[in-house]
Formats: C-alpha cells, sequence, structure tokens
C-alpha cells in the first residue's frame, strides 16, 4: 500500500493523489487529468510521486475507454521521459518493471488505431519513454506536432527554425511565421528510406507498418540534412535536435 503523505510532487505533499486518482476513475473529461499531470509532470519535471502513480496508470492503460487509456499513456509516458531527472524514487526501471511492460504493450496495440495524428505522435513518443530512449522520448512530439523546431547551427550557432509541415519543408533564421514578406529560406533535404538507419529508420518502419503515411514522410526530413542561410554550413537536422 502506497503511502502518499511521505511522496511529494510539484506543490508538495502527495497526499492528495489518491483522491484525485479516484476522481479521474469516476469522472470524464480533462479537468482531473489536467489536475493530475500538473501535479506530477510539471512542465516536465518529476518527483517521487510520479513514479508512485505507475501501478495506477498502469492499469488505467489497460482501460476500455479509450481517451481514459490514451491519458494514461501520455502522462505513463511523460514521466518515464524525465526517469533521469533527480526525483528520489530510485532506479525506477528495476523497481517498476512489471508495470513499465504492461505500458508498452498497451502504446503498441494504441498506436496501430490512433484516432488522429496528434494522438498517434504522443502515443509514438511514450512508447520511446517505455524503452528508455534518451532525447526522442520527449523531442519527438514537440517538433512533428508543432512542425517545427528551434535549434542552432553548429558552425555560426545562429537560432534557426526547421519547418516541418503545411509551410513546407525548409531551414530559415527568420522568424517565418510572422513575416509579411519573402524569408530567406533553405530546403531541408530528406533522407532516403533505404538510407535510414538507427532510431531513424525504426521510427520510419513503424509509422509505414501503421499507415501513417504522412508522419513517415515527416520523419524523412527530422533524420535528413539542411543548410545554414547565414552561414552555408550543411548539418543533420536529428543531431541538432539531439544536442539541444
Amino acid at each position: 500500500m502506497t503511502d502518499w503523505s511521505r511522496l511529494s510532487h510539484a506543490y508538495g505533499s502527495a497526499e492528495d493523489i489518491p483522491a484525485l486518482l479516484a476522481r479521474i476513475a469516476s469522472e470524464r473529461g480533462s479537468g482531473p487529468w489536467d489536475d493530475l499531470w500538473s501535479a506530477l509532470c510539471h512542465q516536465g519535471s518529476v518527483y517521487s510521486a510520479s513514479f508512485a502513480a505507475l501501478p495506477w496508470l498502469a492499469d488505467m492503460a489497460e482501460n476500455e475507454d479509450r481517451g481514459q487509456a490514451v491519458n494514461a499513456l501520455g502522462l505513463a509516458g511523460a514521466i518515464m521521459a524525465g526517469a533521469g531527472q533527480p526525483h528520489g524514487a530510485g532506479d525506477v526501471r528495476t523497481r517498476y518493471p512489471a508495470e513499465i511492460a504492461t505500458l508498452l504493450a498497451s502504446v503498441n496495440r494504441r498506436l496501430r488505431t490512433a484516432a488522429d495524428r496528434t494522438e498517434y505522435i504522443h502515443l509514438l513518443e511514450s512508447m520511446l519513454a517505455f524503452e528508455g530512449v534518451a532525447g526522442w522520448s520527449e523531442d519527438l512530439a514537440w517538433g512533428i506536432g508543432n512542425e517545427e523546431y528551434e535549434i542552432s547551427c553548429p558552425e555560426c550557432e545562429t537560432d534557426l527554425f526547421i519547418v516541418l509541415g503545411e509551410r513546407g519543408f525548409f531551414c530559415t533564421g527568420e522568424d517565418y511565421a510572422l513575416s509579411d514578406g519573402a524569408v530567406e529560406t533553405r530546403p531541408l533535404r530528406p533522407a532516403s528510406p533505404t538510407s535510414l538507419e538507427g532510431i531513424g529508420s525504426r521510427l520510419h518502419g513503424i509509422a509505414l507498418t501503421d499507415g501513417q503515411h504522412e508522419i513517415a514522410h515527416v520523419l524523412t526530413h527530422v533524420f535528413g540534412n539542411a543548410t545554414c542561410p547565414d552561414c552555408e554550413t550543411d548539418f543533420s537536422v536529428a543531431d541538432r535536435v539531439s544536442a539541444r
């Protein structure tokens, strides 16, 4: 039995968590989930109570209500992405192996039937967090979901936008979203699917298998190359995202 009063979250003692979990189990809607996120994964920070919630989140991930399950997987993924932070919960992968295995199995099932693009991206990111893939378990959804990464040039250190989506696929040092006129850009050079390696190849293959062809196309750009408009240096997009 978890003694929540001995644990902490973003606002202090975690003794209020059982009541919040009970609310989520009995209610529908985003409000209680927002409160739980705020307490257990506040702006990406995690706490001793965050990991104590993993057994409950693993059970909720098996819920027949898809919304409840997806919320649980998203929060659990965000918590596990922060497992390397100081949090006072010890070696969480050794402490909660069964729960993490349940969460990973559940997220893989849910990926195949994702309701939309946004849900798919976040589930894919949670999958990486449960597997312990550093970096991309925090950066994948942000860039693809927002259709841009903010990075710096490895040579001149100019701040750059890597744009991925409706506006095109390009690199620019200008605030393209607020500009009324033309901005200086350089087109991204996507990787050939056959040349992808490592995590890029794996994510691309998963997206294709799941029928997420648009996501697979974006991933060839994330794991492709760009040119800095200021100094004309060529660089790997994924390397610069990882270096942030």
